[in-house]
């Protein structure tokens, strides 16, 4: 509570409504350490990647914004890449005990979570069970993805009950009921309500969220017909890891293309909805999605498209899909970033 009197301000006891409660601070620091953990090791893997590949760092460094650049010898793309930077950021603002650290940790786990049931299903096949078995890297591959499945649990069943709104309801009924010992006990921070600035913002972002996931799911059926490719085999590649044939940890592009049109799907409509604080989660796929969007600009323009593609309908109608993807997740990072949500500022404010 913030009350003025005069020229000084009183800040009295309470909880700060941007931060997670005191009693979640054990959870946000459990996530924080996995989350580094399951970076660390993907950093592990690209630096491994790189020692033995035949590219110097630099070519490293230039490939991961320009695809043909990047060495084929690496074991991790750039999925796993931005992901790990987003595990970093997501493991800064739990320490902090920033509140969008929740639905950020959450949107991690279940895609750490959607992978390690991926390369579960693989596992069913007794091939594919042998190349953990026959590969040098077999080993350290198949403990990276438990790791994976470690991290997602965890991640998962520690922040799911971290909720600010229950706790606080059960702050107030203490209070209420328990007299001089509820007035002894700090006040916690109010509960959020969304207000009709959080309100607009969040539903901006879910429409912005809602055309990409049509946007790209029409083309994927479009690539689909186009291209004459089984669409069972298709999909089984976006759940079943033995399909790439490979141990390799990269995505494979059927689960990071599908992968992305629910992401879009699911937090579009969620974020419409705006019935929960979801900043953290738009974050972290925005700015995966932002990265790999830059990718393609850059491979674009190094590959002079730029210069082919009104040639064709089809060739200006990709260029204008990638720029709206470009404009969407840049305006949703901005969004985000410059997001003071009502529901962070000051609501018991008095002159005195």
């Amino acid at each position: 509570m913030v009350m003025r009197d005069g020229d000084a301000l009183d800040v009295r006891p309470g909880g700060d409504p941007a931060r997670a409660a005191p009693q979640h601070h054990g959870a946000y620091h459990t996530t924080a350490f996995f989350l580094t953990l399951y970076a660390t090791a993907l950093t592990a893997w690209t630096v491994y990647g790189i020692v033995q590949g035949d590219g110097s760092v630099w070519d490293f460094v230039e490939g991961l914004f320009n695809p043909g650049a990047s060495p084929a010898s690496q074991l991790v793309g750039p999925y796993e890449w931005a992901f790990a930077a987003a595990f970093l950021a997501t493991a800064g603002l739990a320490v902090a005990h920033r509140r969008p650290a929740r639905s950020a940790a959450l949107f991690s786990g279940v895609f750490l979570l959607a992978v390690s049931l991926r390369e579960a299903v693989g596992l069913c096949d007794a091939a594919y069970r042998d190349q953990y078995a026959t590969d040098p890297l077999g080993g350290w591959a198949l403990a990276t993805r438990v790791l994976g499945l470690v991290v997602a649990v965890v991640v998962l069943t520690t922040m799911l009950p971290a909720t600010e709104g229950r706790e606080r309801h059960r702050t107030g009924s203490r209070t209420g009921s328990g007299g001089a010992s509820g007035a002894a006990s700090a006040p916690s921070a109010p509960c959020p309500v969304p207000g009709a600035r959080d309100r607009r913002l969040s539903r901006i972002c879910g429409v912005l969220f809602l055309a990409m996931g049509v946007t790209r799911l029409v083309w994927t059926v479009h690539d689909l017909t186009l291209t004459g490719m089984d669409t069972f085999r298709y999909l089984r590649g976006a759940v079943d890891g033995s399909v790439l044939g490979t141990l390799n940890l990269a995505a494979s592009t059927e689960f990071t293309t599908l992968g992305s049109v629910l992401g879009f799907f699911l937090l579009g409509w969620l974020t419409f909805r705006a019935r929960r604080d979801l900043r953290g989660a738009l974050l972290v796929f925005a700015s995966v999605e932002l990265y790999l969007t830059v990718r393609t600009v850059v491979w674009l323009t190094v590959t002079d498209f730029f210069n082919q593609s009104f040639e064709t309908p089809q060739g200006a109608l990709s260029m204008a899909t990638t720029a709206f993807g470009l404009a969407a997740m840049t305006s949703v990072v901005v969004l985000v970033m410059g997001w003071r949500s009502e529901r962070d500022s000051p609501v018991d404010e008095s002159t005195t």
